[in-house]
């Protein structure tokens, strides 16, 4: 196929209906959005956390899949990469979404309420990392290195469609390896500072892991659904079977390794039976919160696993598009596990819980709409990208 061939392809916009959906989508949950501040700020503050997260671990788990490939030599995933650069471009949005919980983080966070660390030495011994300055300095830190990756790996991408040039591949590969410490910490510290300290009193050495195990299935899970969309669509009429089997793979591997960390991390609180550190389990075993528990593991593990473990389901369109979707709400569910024991002793779900969820839906599809227009759909400067699109198991 030719590059001339391959332009005409990979510039077809998004369907307008689409586009305005995006618009209408994004106005109702901005409504919702605020409603939910002047009516319960407290209430909305917890679900806001939850959803940046949520939107953050999207676009920081596609620039996490964006830089493995170049790490990696990847050839299959090429020519759908331009996805992941779309998604990626989600993290600016995170921060945008983060920005009111700031000027509620006494509703939020007990450390960041004096009244509450005056008389509470373990706060007292942990204020040196836990405090508001620093923690939003820690913030900017995070997301601003992660931003300045993410303009010179997607820069550099373009400018290859452009010149053809394999020294932006080289230049990326470089870039990538040392993103990868950076998005190591970086999320670590994410997770530690926004969802670990919501209970400061209880620690766990595998929280990290444990949320990027999230991370990255968010990620490719998000991608997939786009990809698999776009190509019933006619947008990638290029990619085989085996593309789509590689990425229900990676999935399904993702799946087994949160199951995994999620175990670890349970079994061995369980085993050592100590108080300062059970009462985060009990509080997620009472009140209406086990059937959420129960609910998570079946969701997040048990469907997906079944779901995707023959090498057909694997390749099979209509269930890799339902999984996607299942496995973004198992992930969603997971953060709501997570965050929410912290506010309500009993599991709450209404409309301040749907409004962010329809804001971020329709960020998602104006953002992917826009980039469509300015940038090609497939990467067609990349010299790997006849490879890719030729890549058979």
């Amino acid at each position: 196929m030719s590059d001339h061939h391959a332009a005409d392809r990979v510039n077809k916009p998004l369907p307008k209906k689409l586009y305005i959906t995006g618009w209408i989508l994004t106005g109702i949950g901005l409504l919702l959005y605020v409603l939910g501040y002047l009516t319960d700020e407290s209430h909305a503050a917890f679900a806001n956390v939850v959803n940046f997260l949520f939107l953050a671990s999207i676009g920081v788990g596609s620039l996490f899949l964006i830089a493995l490939e170049y790490l990696a030599g990847a050839v299959w995933s090429v020519p759908m990469r331009r996805v992941n650069e779309f998604l990626a471009s989600l993290i600016p949005f995170a921060v945008l979404l983060a920005l009111p919980i700031f000027f509620h983080l006494h509703n939020v966070f007990q450390w960041a309420s004096p009244e509450i660390v005056s008389t509470d030495t373990i706060l007292q011994a942990k204020s040196p990392y836990l405090n508001v300055n620093f923690f939003v300095l820690r913030f900017v830190v995070i997301f601003g290195t992660w931003i300045v990756f993410l303009y010179f790996l997607k820069r550099n991408s373009v400018l290859q469609d452009k010149d053809k040039d394999q020294k932006h591949t080289r230049f990326n590969i470089r870039i990538s390896a040392m993103f990868m410490p950076v998005f190591a910490f970086g999320l670590t510290f994410l997770a530690i500072d926004w969802a670990l300290s919501l209970e400061p009193h209880w620690y766990s050495t595998v929280y990290g892991v444990y949320f990027f195990s999230g991370t990255a299935l968010a990620g490719i899970a998000a991608a997939t659904f786009c990809i698999v969309l776009l190509y019933k669509h006619g947008y990638f009429p290029q990619l085989r079977r085996d593309h789509f089997y590689s990425l229900g793979t990676l999935m399904f591997v993702f799946v087994n390794f949160w199951a995994y960390i999620a175990f670890s991390q349970f079994m061995l609180v369980w085993y050592a039976n100590m108080p300062e550190e059970t009462y985060w389990f009990v509080a997620r075993w009472k009140n209406g919160w086990e059937y959420i528990s129960i609910l998570l593991i079946i969701v997040h593990f048990v469907v997906p696993y079944f779901a995707l473990l023959s090498q057909d389901a694997k390749m099979n369109l209509p269930r890799l598009k339902f999984i996607t979707v299942w496995l973004l709400f198992a992930h969603f569910l997971d953060l709501y596990w997570l965050v929410m024991p912290t506010y309500s002793a009993s599991p709450v779900c209404g409309w301040i819980e749907i409004g962010f969820p329809v804001l971020i839906v329709g960020l998602v599809i104006i953002m992917f709409g826009w980039k469509m227009k300015r940038y090609n759909l497939i990467p067609i400067g990349d010299p790997k990208l006849q490879k890719g699109l030729e890549f058979h198991l």
